[in-house]
């Protein structure tokens, strides 16, 4: 189990039951968790998912899993230490796409929930949107490997340092992020994605 998202002062990546409640991290105001599993050809990673921390972003993510619109989605890239040979400030996520017969069904944008007013972190493991400017996350997201505080409000990966949306945190099946991560890649992509089979909500 790792770390979960933690209290926290404050890439663009834009491109772009069962299960007993966890309690919320240390220093986080306790409230609503759900437990969410991805299950991907690779096994599952189990995640919780902080409504009252992040409700925005948590619930934008709640109706696209509701909808069965990350079925079939994929695991599309893997940014590593390795290829990022541009970028001064380097990261280290792996990020999901959706189904493209599923991306007529994208809902409108949502707003910026910067972890500067979240209390969330980039810890590792977390899960968090993808965007290009502030205010354009619909569905992708990505979980982080190790800790990326550059993601964080403040952070100096995006240019306009307003960081990205921390939403959930794995709490199960880091071993399945760390090999996904470590997949063959074209530059960022991976040479073969990894299917998600199905995301469903197994508690709260």
């Amino acid at each position: 189990m790792t770390r979960r998202a933690r209290a926290s002062g404050a890439v663009a990546l834009g491109f772009l039951a069962g299960l007993p409640l966890a309690w919320p991290a240390a220093g986080q105001a306790a409230g609503d968790i759900v437990v969410v599993r991805i299950e991907t050809a690779k096994g599952d990673i189990t995640a919780e998912i902080y409504v009252d921390a992040a409700p925005v972003t948590a619930e934008n993510f709640l109706a696209y899993l509701a909808d069965g619109l990350f079925d079939r989605g994929r695991f599309y890239r893997s940014v590593r230490m390795d290829n990022q040979p541009n970028d001064s400030v380097r990261i280290e996520v792996i990020q999901v796409g959706l189904d493209r017969s599923m991306r007529a069904r994208l809902r409108a944008a949502i707003p910026l929930e910067r972890t500067r007013d979240t209390g969330l972190s980039h810890v590792d493991g977390a899960l968090s949107m993808a965007r290009g400017g502030p205010d354009s996350a619909r569905a992708s997201f990505f979980i982080c490997i190790n800790d990326q505080p550059s993601l964080d409000f403040g952070g100096h990966r995006n240019p306009d340092g307003q960081g990205f949306a921390v939403f959930g945190q794995v709490v199960e099946g880091m071993d399945v992020v760390r090999d996904i991560q470590t997949g063959t890649v074209d530059g960022q992509q991976l040479v073969e994605s990894v299917v998600i089979e199905r995301v469903r909500r197994v508690a709260g």
